[in-house]
């Protein structure tokens, strides 16, 4: 999937109100990047990059893998597939979006 269609598809995962309550980046590398806003009401997903309380460094194969089920996240952050810098409570949230 394209960025474009992977952040739809995070957006549809997440709704209104995904109990995230933070602000959470893929960034994607040269890719660009996916901001999942759960501050807002509703909540947000966009390319806009900005501030977070948790960035998570990966691929966009990998984390179209990880939104597919095809790589599990901790499998991943194990591998060094994934970085996660800032808060980790926020990444471990994140499994109900990483579930087909």
């Amino acid at each position: 999937m394209s960025i474009e269609e992977l952040t739809k598809k995070i957006g549809e995962r997440m709704g209104q109100d995904s109990g995230l309550d933070a602000v959470l980046k893929f960034d994607l590398g040269d890719d660009g990047c996916i901001v999942l806003d759960g501050k807002s009401s509703p909540n947000a997903v966009s390319n806009d990059d900005k501030d977070a309380d948790c960035t998570v460094g990966v691929t966009l194969d990998d984390l179209n893998s990880m939104i597919a089920g095809d790589l599990d996240p901790m499998a991943a952050f194990g591998l060094g597939k994934l970085r996660i810098d800032g808060d980790m409570g926020v990444a471990m949230k994140l499994g109900s979006l990483m579930q087909a």
